[in-house]
């Protein structure tokens, strides 16, 4: 049972290896101090900061955000250390609130591996406070225990520091900021090597074969990971022709795809995903038997690295996801190749006259085309043996992936219970390659959503065969109520919203199961004055959080104000919308997400050419998906054209509306 501590209050730790999660609402730094027995920092290298973030037993976070997960092994500790602070503080310099008082009171839990809550406390009372130790693990009598601490400093972290002993307190202050400004928390560092013992650490492949290296695919090779910006999902660059490329592309250029470094002489490709994260703790010990001597490796679910079975899965799809796009991408370099040596091998031919007739160009011909059937052979064989294993480790991950991962086939939704907490990440649909039919990859955003999403029922692209113009606007709208149902039933009671604008009604088939259930925070907008009625009150809860948060007065919002997060659905965009609508949603997809206010499009991009540039920003500003299987996203760090299918309800499965009548009736008791 959680223990619910007030300031000063203490309580037993029964087990050594924990989480402290930190919610706040608002983007704050987490850190923890090291100190001896009476309670003295040493120096700086017991300090673990965003621009530090990993010291003998425990990790913090490595940038500022809303939500933290600390990690803890108190028996790895030094002997030396006897306390643990954990520390939270608003980062200064980027605009953000100056001091607690003026955002949400920050709640921390201690928490097993499990995610069994041990402990909990609200730290409330906070006013000009910019820096606060929330907790205290300390020894007591040679067992652990937390204590609700709760202690505020208006001087920020410097002030706080010195409290603790820190005489380069004021230094490493402004250090720890600086690697929040600069974004230098969000490096990540190289991934280990393969250990024997079966870890999942993924490598670079090597670069293209040399004139007689035949390709031996991506296992055993090696590589570096660039150092870049951490990205919150694969899936959030613009890519290119107009598209959107997986997340981690933050160029400006909208048409940029992002790519890797190019090989130095001699040197590796480096195919790896530069935003992977890889300084989790080690996953449990396999559960799977031990391979036979000269077998590879039985896959097991969750054998990614994580401090939780939801983040060790998340990793594992993104691992999953980077070798597919490293294997494909050895395979494409080794044809390029085999093509290459052919042309050169044929044109050394040709360009003597004397073996132009006669048996001798014939022969050299044979020769050249056996040697390139010879290296494409031998890297297609290599790219099925990769394409294999990831098969088989697809087909044990997707049935232990949780709800928000699974697939609307995947029995885990029988079994669905709203949630208590929000998870890390949502599925929006499949990714596969043209080398890989067989083999899909989910799709996971991060959450809370940083981007809109724009379902396009336009026909550009796509072959006239797939469907009229009227079923692709029937599957977009369908599309976008799985993809709602999906955010509602993944969310706490609470703490989601959706509103719907149909101006001409179109969508009212597709709606029903939202409607039906009473799930939707209201009817669906019709008409003009619908429009404006739903666009002006978002406008105006944008206004209000903004005017607060800056002016730091977060708890002089409206009572009657939904502080949830909300999620906007625009069906036929532009019908029924005038100029000062338009300027409006414009509104909306640059400043909504900030506050919690979130749009989904369904709309074809051609029907709005009449308001010729004025809407690029809008489309750019939005994830691009279809209704329909179409090969429009590309990844950040190899550039392929992945094609996405989007996660659909099977035809005949009563599973939304099961699902739907859940939230519905948990939200029920809420609204009272």
């Amino acid at each position: 049972m959680t223990a619910e501590l007030v300031r000063g209050q203490n309580h037993p730790l029964s087990q050594v290896r924990l989480e402290v999660r930190v919610s706040a609402g608002k983007p704050i730094v987490a850190g923890a101090t090291l100190s001896d027995e009476q309670g003295k920092v040493r120096g700086v290298e017991w300090v673990a900061h965003p621009g530090a973030p990993t010291l003998p037993g425990l990790e913090v976070s490595k940038q500022a955000a809303a939500d933290h997960r600390l990690a803890f092994d108190l028996d790895a500790l030094p002997e030396t250390v006897h306390r643990v602070n954990v520390l939270l503080a608003l980062p200064s310099g980027v605009g953000g609130p100056v001091r607690f008082g003026a955002v949400a009171a920050p709640f921390v839990a201690v928490t097993g591996l499990d995610g069994s809550e041990v402990a909990s406390y609200t730290i409330t009372g906070l006013d000009a406070e910019s820096a606060v130790v929330a907790l205290e693990l300390y020894r007591r009598q040679g067992a652990w225990k937390v204590r609700a601490v709760g202690q505020g400093y208006a001087g920020g972290l410097a002030e706080l520091l010195t409290d603790q002993g820190l005489p380069e307190a004021q230094q490493l202050a402004g250090c720890i900021n600086e690697a929040v400004v600069q974004g230098l928390a969000r490096s990540v560092a190289a991934p280990p090597p393969r250990t024997p013992d079966g870890d999942r650490s993924r490598q670079a492949a090597t670069s293209a074969p040399g004139p007689d290296q035949p390709y031996t695919g991506s296992q055993g090779a090696t590589g570096n990971v660039p150092q870049g910006p951490l990205s919150s999902s694969p899936y959030d660059a613009p890519g290119p022709q107009g598209s959107t490329a997986p997340q981690g592309s933050h160029a400006s250029d909208p048409s940029a795809v992002t790519q890797p470094a190019g090989p130095t002489a001699g040197g590796p490709v480096n195919y790896s995903h530069p935003g992977r994260q890889t300084a989790a703790p080690p996953p449990p010990p396999p559960t799977a038997p031990p391979a036979r001597p000269g077998q590879p490796a039985q896959p097991v679910a969750g054998d990614a690295t994580g401090w939780s079975m939801e983040e060790r899965l998340y990793n594992q799809v993104w691992g999953m996801f980077e070798d597919l796009a490293r294997s494909t991408a050895a395979y494409r370099s080794a044809v390029d190749f085999a093509d290459s040596r052919m042309e050169q091998e044929l044109d050394k031919v040709l360009s003597d006259p004397r073996s132009r007739i006669g048996g001798q160009g014939d022969a050299a011909r044979e020769a050249a085309q056996a040697k390139h059937a010879q290296l494409v052979d031998q890297a297609r064989a290599a790219l099925d043996r990769d394409l294999a294993q990831l098969t088989a480790e697809a087909e044990v991950v997707e049935p232990a992936l949780p709800a928000a991962y699974a697939r609307w086939d995947n029995p885990v939704w029988h079994g669905y219970r709203v949630p208590m907490e929000i998870p890390m990440a949502l599925r929006l649909g499949d990714l596969h390659l043209p080398e890989s039919e067989g083999l899909s990859i989910p799709m996971l955003v991060r959450l809370p959503l940083e981007r809109g999403l724009w379902i396009d029922s336009g026909r550009a692209g796509l072959d006239d065969s797939l469907a009229d113009s009227d079923q692709l606007r029937r599957l977009a709208m369908d599309t976008a109520v799985a993809h709602a149902a999906r955010l509602l039933a993944v969310y706490p009671v609470g703490e989601f919203t959706v509103h719907v604008i149909d101006p001409a009604g179109s969508g009212a088939s597709s709606l029903a199961p939202l409607v039906q259930s009473g799930v939707l925070g209201g009817p669906p907008a019709v008409g003009a004055a619908g429009v404006a009625d739903v666009l002006a009150r978002l406008t105006q809860r944008v206004d209000l959080v903004q005017m607060a948060m800056r002016g730091g007065a977060a708890d002089s919002l409206p009572p009657g104000l939904d502080t949830a997060e909300q999620l906007l659905i625009v069906n036929d965009f532009p019908h029924g919308f005038d100029d000062r609508a338009v300027t409006q949603l414009r509104y909306l997809a640059d400043e909504g997400p900030a506050v919690g206010v979130h749009l989904m499009m369904v709309a074809d991009r051609e029907d709005a050419a009449a308001y010729g540039p004025l809407l690029d920003p809008l489309w750019r500003s939005l994830l691009r998906i279809t209704p329909v299987p179409d090969d429009h996203l590309a990844d950040p760090w190899v550039g392929h054209a992945w094609t996405y299918e989007p996660a659909l309800v099977p035809p005949g499965s009563q599973v939304l509306q099961q699902v739907l009548a859940q939230v519905a009736a948990a939200r029920r008791p809420w609204n009272r």
